[in-house]
């Protein structure tokens, strides 16, 4: 026994003493956890310093009557194209009544010339004449893993301008209702303000447009997936208008585990139906439970809006409801959503 305690000692310390030996004529390994984190953070300053430039902060001023003219930091942005193409959230810029504009680069201030809503998503496109802009890269939200890396850049609380969080993606495919379906969930710190900026993976592509955070948890935040922007863009870029179909509702989708709970189809719950939509002329009501369209069933992977996404204006599409326990089907027109 006292020979292999002794053995045992020997040998830690011939590792020991052999491991500070080889260090010293070969620096490099003594610092090989060093350069893990090194390269670790500079990963997440090179990205920085890179997409920086592309974000912008968007201001609103409007006249609220007896207070005069309000002028306030609301949300952030990035570019898409040199010449003046920024994307953001469409709440962000939601007041019609109101005058935006972008802080470009530190201070440079620039008139929002016209601003084009998505009628289907959380999404808009605003235009700006300035040229020469640098713009950030779209990366594919397809491919995105969770636990991967992410950075996210914008006006934290609608104050601190460029302001940058790390995190992970912690989730994939969240329905948030609303409309909000098919979000990145990501544990990257996402504040008011925040919204309509990028979240950014290790090589500095946009692979989402943050959206919002959870009121209820912590480290909780959301974000749209750029792929769905970037069907917007192509379709903008081909028509200068969002000239999508849409349903008009605002749902949360029931699980299959939710369903099986409380004795009800699986699909998408109805909280809301905008007012001269198709769902309305068509007569969905709050309540309906959709299950399939065109024979397409309503999942947490397969949402209203993704299977919308896919029609034109003008098709006439079949929906099948559960209301009050009874199935019905409703056949409607699909028209675009005036701007």
């Amino acid at each position: 026994m006292k020979n292999i305690i002794l053995g045992l000692v020997l040998g830690l310390s011939l590792f020991y003493f052999g491991n500070k030996y080889l260090a010293k004529k070969n620096p490099e390994i003594q610092i090989e956890t060093k350069k893990e984190i090194v390269n670790e953070e500079s990963v997440v300053t090179r990205v920085v310093e890179k997409a920086t430039p592309g974000v912008v902060t968007i201001s609103m001023k409007k006249d609220y009557y007896f207070l005069g003219n309000i002028e306030e930091d609301i949300g952030t942005g990035f570019i898409i194209s040199e010449d003046g193409l920024i994307i953001t959230n469409k709440h962000v810029v939601g007041d019609l009544g109101a005058e935006y504009k972008v802080i470009v680069g530190k201070d440079e201030e620039v008139a929002v010339k016209n601003i084009y809503r998505d009628p289907t998503n959380d999404l808009a496109i605003l235009k700006i004449d300035k040229k020469g802009l640098q713009t950030l890269s779209l990366g594919d939200s397809e491919k995105i893993k969770v636990g991967q890396t992410v950075i996210a850049i914008g006006t934290a609380l609608g104050e601190f301008r460029s302001t940058v969080t790390t995190g992970v993606i912690s989730g994939l495919k969240r329905g948030l209702g609303g409309g909000l379906e098919d979000v990145i969930q990501t544990d990257a710190a996402i504040n008011p303000g925040n919204s309509g900026g990028p979240l950014l993976n290790s090589e500095g592509e946009v692979v989402g447009v943050n959206v919002a955070v959870s009121r209820s948890g912590q480290n909780i935040g959301f974000a749209l997936p750029i792929n769905m922007a970037k069907e917007m863009i192509a379709n903008f870029q081909k028509t200068g208008q969002f000239n999508r179909p849409y349903l008009g509702v605002s749902y949360r989708i029931i699980s299959k585990q939710a369903a099986e709970f409380n004795k009800v189809p699986q699909g998408a719950f109805i909280q809301i139906v905008a007012k001269d939509s198709p769902a309305e002329k068509a007569g969905i009501k709050v309540g309906d439970i959709i299950t399939k369209i065109d024979d397409q069933e309503i999942t947490e992977d397969n949402s209203i809006g993704k299977i919308i996404n896919t029609k034109k204006i003008g098709d006439e599409i079949k929906i099948r409801v559960w209301r009050e326990g009874k199935e019905i089907e409703i056949t409607m027109n699909l028209f675009r959503q005036e701007q």
